[in-house]
């Protein structure tokens, strides 16, 4: 448990750090974390077994994946909890992509709130949800629009807390 908290906790705070500065997590990270979560797994030393961690890294990948399919969050991010899923497993993956899912959306809100772009980012994601007009997702997807912001920050937190119990 302490060894997977402190990878969890370690390899969030690099991705978060670097995906604030280069709007990236890079694939080294991300690649290197999966392989070690499985690696652990392999030698029993791992909070998972094998089949947990291979099943952990397939639903991280599942849950986010039709996220990045439609533009809402880039493919690092999804590599990103597909690495995490190899260290938690299912059951972990499933309650941190929870928490990340809460804490993106708080933190889509405080974006939108700072930019000064509240009213037009609520209206687009309502007009999104009831009409799934292509039209509104390339407006809200525009460069012009600002609506972008790093993701793996509230992946990392809601990997930590689902590694804490929180």
């Amino acid at each position: 448990m302490a060894l997977t908290a402190a990878l969890v906790i370690g390899a969030g705070v690099a991705a978060t750090v670097i995906d604030i500065r280069q709007r990236r997590v890079p694939n080294v990270l991300t690649m290197g974390v999966a392989s070690l979560g499985l690696v652990l797994a392999m030698a029993g030393v791992g909070d998972v077994t094998l089949g947990g961690a291979l099943g952990g890294l397939g639903l991280g990948l599942a849950l986010l994946l039709p996220a990045h399919v439609f533009g809402a969050t880039g493919a690092g991010d999804v590599k990103l909890l597909a690495a995490f899923g190899a260290l938690l497993g299912p059951a972990g993956v499933f309650d941190a992509f929870l928490r990340a899912a809460i804490l993106g959306g708080v933190m889509a809100l405080g974006v939108a709130l700072w930019r000064g772009r509240l009213r037009e980012t609520l209206y687009g994601t309502a007009m999104l949800v009831t009409t799934r007009n292509k039209t509104v997702t390339a407006l809200i997807e525009h460069p012009a629009a600002n609506n972008r912001f790093p993701y793996a920050p509230a992946i990392a937190l809601g990997a930590a807390m689902a590694v804490l119990g929180w």
